[in-house]
């Protein structure tokens, strides 16, 4: 099973939310943690994190 097919782990979210907050952009976020960039995306949103926009990043 892909890790893009499993439910979220404390540690993935852990990193979810450092890579978030350290200002890495969802698409970025997407290949470290190798799921969907739409997946990562929800979960940011149902943590209330708003992650930088893709733009800002370059």
């Amino acid at each position: 099973m892909a890790p893009s097919d499993s439910a979220w782990t404390f540690e993935s979210v852990q990193t979810l939310r450092t890579l978030a907050r350290e200002g890495f952009p969802v698409s970025l976020i997407s290949l470290k943690l190798k799921r969907p960039v739409e997946i990562v995306s929800a979960k940011l949103a149902e943590l209330g994190i708003t992650p930088v926009s893709e733009a800002a990043s370059e």
